[in-house]
């Protein structure tokens, strides 16, 4: 029996449109993100800058992320514009914060991710998806109609509502969030968010109860799972060691990749612990501490 998507019940049992209302409920009075912002997006904006339709920057397979993501027809990716979190050194701040996209409907969306699928991609990617989960799930309910198949991932940064994501338990087949910081006041400073550290710890809890350890087929393709990033600052700026604690804590088997691109982007030459890249050294010593923790799956 080939791969069937987890939303594919949801579908089927016509509960995909009751949780699109629940979280169209959180988007008018927004606490769809740890923010809780409070604003009613159907005519305002929310502090992420996003209002009621998603406006997505870019559409299209994507060869730059996991190789089990990626596989031979790339990872199906839909940028969204907009961020939750206002990273200084954001490399897509132009995406994130200046807000450089398309406004679209439902249907569109829907229309993206049918057409991501027969362009031969494994999986439709979401990136930044957090305030625009209630626009997925009404696309979503679309596409399914259609004849989507594949497994969604959840693209993060971490900054993620537990409520919010319960309400998604059965949408999405893999989480890909981020764990940027153990320090709540560094997470404050280089992203402008309040309790970071706890309410990422809080959200891969969830995520990781959800969907368990990341499960790959015998082509080498993700189907369903936790997989979670962490970038190596210089100066050990985000906690590396004590994330990867957390990590190993939730599983041994729990997939981490431990991700060397930093470079001072946006506004990161402003701070001067972040003026430049972390060394070799210190990514491999990230590396090494990694697979001294016991965790047996690293990307």
């Amino acid at each position: 029996m080939g791969f069937i998507p987890s939303y594919s019940a949801l579908y089927k049992n016509g509960k995909l449109a009751a949780v699109a209302e629940e979280l169209e409920a959180r988007m008018q009075d927004c606490s769809l993100c740890p923010r809780s912002c409070s604003v009613d997006r159907r005519t305002g904006r929310g502090s992420c800058g996003s209002g009621l339709l998603p406006v997505v920057s870019s559409a299209g397979p994507h060869f730059g992320e996991e190789r089990c993501l990626v596989g031979r027809g790339g990872a199906g990716t839909i940028f969204f514009t907009h961020c939750n979190m206002a990273c200084v050194f954001c490399q897509n701040y132009d995406i994130s914060q200046l807000g450089q996209g398309r406004e679209i409907g439902y249907g569109e969306l829907a229309s993206m991710m049918l057409s991501l699928q027969a362009a031969g991609c494994h999986n439709i990617n979401f990136v930044t998806p957090t305030h625009m989960v209630y626009a997925i799930v009404r696309a979503l309910i679309i596409a399914a109609g259609r004849g989507l198949s594949v497994p969604l991932v959840y693209n993060s940064g971490g900054y993620d509502s537990v409520d919010t994501l319960k309400l998604l338990e059965g949408v999405f087949d893999i989480y890909m969030p981020d764990f940027k910081y153990w320090d709540v006041d560094t997470a404050r400073r280089f992203s402008g968010v309040e309790h970071y550290p706890e309410t990422a710890r809080a959200a891969l809890r969830e995520m990781h109860g959800q969907v368990g350890d990341l499960q790959i087929d015998s082509t080498g393709i993700a189907r369903r799972g936790l997989l979670v990033r962490h970038l190596v600052l210089p100066g050990n700026l985000a906690g590396t060691t004590d994330i990867i604690d957390f990590v190993r804590g939730l599983s041994s088997r729990t997939f981490l990749n431990i991700m060397d691109q930093y470079r001072p982007a946006f506004r990161a030459d402003t701070y001067n612990e972040l003026k430049r890249r972390p060394t070799l050294e210190e990514v491999d010593e990230a590396i090494r501490y990694a697979r001294g923790s016991g965790l047996t799956r690293l990307g």
